[in-house]
């Protein structure tokens, strides 16, 4: 394949070096607070809020740095004193003025189709003409012209910034010297001056356009499927001669490389490439190869690539697809378009829809162009609520009374007491998420993303207030494999085998086994482990899945929708590890919980095989608020039928309903030098629990439990 050009290894060393990734533009955060004072006469909340914004990208310093092609990123300057003095007035100005908003924004893709066919100009004319027909009289349309106002001073505001942006590219360009970029920022400027104002052209256009607005959103917003929505600027620019698929190859890559450059650390912004058609057609086309080939060019976190996989995506792209996991990449991830799209249409979604999703920051599947969806909200403990029938409290709440374990006359009672407790679990934290989406009704909006969502405009609400077409609530379930072992642990030692009591158990949980090493081996070594094709075991996961999707179906959203349920975890097996005990399966005090769906860490004893036979035995589709499978291959055992081999896993695993794998090929040697050096290991991406982060940013515990997983051969 075609190496990187040297202007992508400048960009990518820029964007390592530059170290700004995590951090926030104080300069934005200034403007837009300055924006939000002068604005306070606004006739509402969200008319207040869109003026700030606009007044924030008007007044944003515009950035563009040596070989970028493609522009749009935050001003890192540092603040005088004054204006320091000037923001801490400001942050307690708007702290006086209400609560802060709750709940979830962006983790969505807009219309970039629509941006594409419209620019921004067309937008308005809609807008415009939704606000004629409007009888002002009417207190239900004038709330919808208060949004319609709010909507055109947003898009007002990144016309605003693009003009700045061209300026400065035909400013830089009249006193360049070098022929070669002179050119370039010519281009730049010209491009700017089309869009995002203007329908794009062509494929640098377009890519231009996708790019800034993305930029302006300001949150977790993906790219949707950028092979299906440019695939045409880019035939129509070959066949004219404008491009080259080098060139195109390049624009891609850079596209790829300034996401890196204000995506925080940590989090996850991407695309996805492949799938079908609502014609039931695989849609691989020639742009999906030049997003897989710039994973190899850019080697950094961002952005997050799905490859969605069909019986009929061509074995080429496959291949080119393990190879770059073969060389530690820790993309693309590989997704199951037919499960998906499956889950989407049992949830009632249209094949024109349905087929349209993307994994919105890590594997959580969100309709393109029509969602106000909130993911991950909240992430739930399942062990903790173990332990919480236990009489073991979260280590994060040290004076917690000790009370003694509920006793219980069989497994059976034992097992339905947890679900009753679940349930319970289910709809209190429904009714928190359903009380922020009441929050954000009343206090937030965001005229600006709602304009690119449907059915915002034809409806004259915002994404706030009920706008999308889509406004589910997806709660996630956080350490599933934990909870099975420990439930085969109680099952076989205390219920059937009798080797001990539930309050024995108990005693050796609260102080992390020191007191019972017999117990703690008994456990880890005679207790069958789900990942290891264990009916026994792996029947636990059917039973705890179908709980899971029955309790949450119960449910209804503030807007009027569904909750769905999540099996993945970002960084919260960590987190929720980090304050949760030690518990029935083995598990030591502190440590994090199973990093997904799939088994937890080192517990796969039979290889990878039998580990994807456990991990498919239940369904999958019900669950699009995402499933994250991880495996993990050692870089000194992969052989000269690794590739074949892998290809006979993924294609197992795929045919057996699974949602989504993600794979590391790393060796251990390597994860212990990158802690021992970090300096030396700075572009070093791992797989976590569904998106990919840089190792030597990860916590010494998180680092801890990817050292921990299982390196299997290939």
């Amino acid at each position: 394949m075609v190496a990187a050009s040297p202007r992508i290894e400048r960009l990518r060393q820029h964007a390592l070096d530059a170290n700004v990734m995590g951090s926030r533009s104080v300069e934005g955060e200034l403007s837009w607070l300055e924006g939000w004072r002068e604005n306070r006469n606004a006739s509402s909340n969200m008319v207040r809020r869109a003026a700030a914004k606009a007044y924030m990208h008007s007044h944003s310093t515009p950035v563009i740095d040596a070989d970028e092609l493609l522009v749009g990123k935050p001003c890192y300057r540092t603040l005088s004193d004054a204006e320091q003095e000037q923001l801490a007035d400001y942050k307690r100005g708007y702290a006086d003025m209400g609560p802060l908003l709750t709940g979830q924004a962006s983790h969505m893709a807009i219309d970039y189709e629509k941006l594409l066919a419209l620019g921004i100009d067309g937008v308005k004319e809609e807008i415009v003409h939704y606000r004629q027909g409007l009888t002002l009289e009417d207190p239900e349309d004038m709330e919808k012209d208060d949004f319609y106002q709010a909507c055109l001073i947003s898009l007002d505001g990144v016309l605003a910034y693009a003009q700045h942006y061209a300026e400065l590219a035909l400013e830089q360009a009249a006193s360049c010297t070098d022929a070669t970029r002179k050119r370039e920022l010519l281009e730049i400027g010209e491009t700017l001056q089309v869009v995002p104002q203007k329908p794009a052209q062509t494929f640098r256009q377009a890519l231009q356009s996708i790019q800034f607005v993305t930029f302006c959103l300001e949150g977790l917003y993906q790219l949707g499927r950028p092979d299906r929505y440019l695939i045409e600027f880019y035939r129509r620019d070959l066949a004219q001669g404008r491009i080259t698929p080098e060139s195109a190859q390049e624009l891609i890559d850079c596209l790829c490389v300034l996401f890196n450059e204000y995506t925080r650390i940590g989090l996850a912004v991407g695309l996805m490439v492949g799938g079908r058609d609502s014609q039931g057609n695989d849609i691989t086309n020639e742009l999906s190869y030049l997003f897989i080939e710039s994973i190899g060019h850019t080697r950094l976190s961002y952005p997050g690539i799905g490859m969605c996989c069909t019986p009929d995506t061509p074995r080429d792209i496959l291949e080119r697809s393990y190879s770059l996991l073969s060389e530690g990449l820790s993309h693309p991830a590989l997704f199951n378009d037919e499960v998906i799209t499956e889950g989407l249409k049992g949830y009632g979604l249209p094949i024109q829809d349905a087929c349209q999703y993307i994994h919105s920051t890590c594997v959580e599947i969100t309709p393109i162009a029509n969602s106000a969806v909130w993911v991950a909200s909240p992430y739930l403990n399942l062990v903790q609520l173990l332990l919480d029938m236990l009489g073991i409290p979260s280590l994060d709440e040290p004076n917690a009374p000790i009370t003694a374990p509920q006793q219980f006359a069989d497994w059976e009672t034992f097992k339905a007491e947890y679900r009753r407790r679940l349930g319970e679990k289910i709809k209190r934290n429904a009714i928190e998420q359903n009380h922020w989406q009441m929050n954000r009704y009343y206090m937030g909006g965001d005229p600006l993303v709602s304009c690119f969502v449907n059915d915002c405009l034809s409806r004259g609400k915002d994404i706030d207030c009920g706008g999308a077409r889509y406004n589910w609530i997806m709660p996630s379930f956080v350490g599933l494999s934990n909870l099975a072992d420990s439930f085969m642990t109680i099952k076989q030692l205390v219920f059937e085998e009798r080797r001990t009591t539930l309050s024995e158990l108990v005693d050796s949980l609260r102080d992390d086994f020191g007191s019972n090493p017999q117990l703690y081996l008994q456990i880890r070594n005679h207790v069958a482990k789900y990942g290891n094709d264990d009916d026994n075991v792996d029947s636990m996961l059917m039973e705890i899945t179908s709980w899971i999707t029955e309790e949450t179906g119960k449910l209804e959203t503030y807007r009027g929708d569904r909750f769905i349920p999540s099996l993945f975890c970002w960084v919260m097996h960590e987190r929720l590890g980090t304050n949760t005990a030690a518990t029935p399966d083995g598990r030591r005090s502190g440590f994090p919980l199973g990093d997904g769906s799939g088994p937890a860490q080192g517990r796969e004893a039979n290889g990878p095989t039998a580990s994807i036979l456990s991990s498919t035995k239940w369904k999958h589709s019900p669950f699009i608020g995402g499933i994250a499978v991880n495996l993990k291959f050692s870089k000194a055992l992969l052989g000269k039928k690794s590739q074949e081999n892998m290809h006979a896993l993924v294609k197992t695993f795929m045919e057996r309903g699974g949602f989504e794998l993600q794979v590391n090929v790393v060796d251990r040697e390597t994860l212990l030098k990158a802690r021992e050096n970090p300096e030396e290991y700075r572009d070093l991406v791992v797989r976590v629990g569904g998106y990919s982060d840089y190792f030597i940013h990860l916590s010494p515990a998180m680092q801890e439990e990817v050292i921990a997983r299982t390196g299997h051969a290939l």
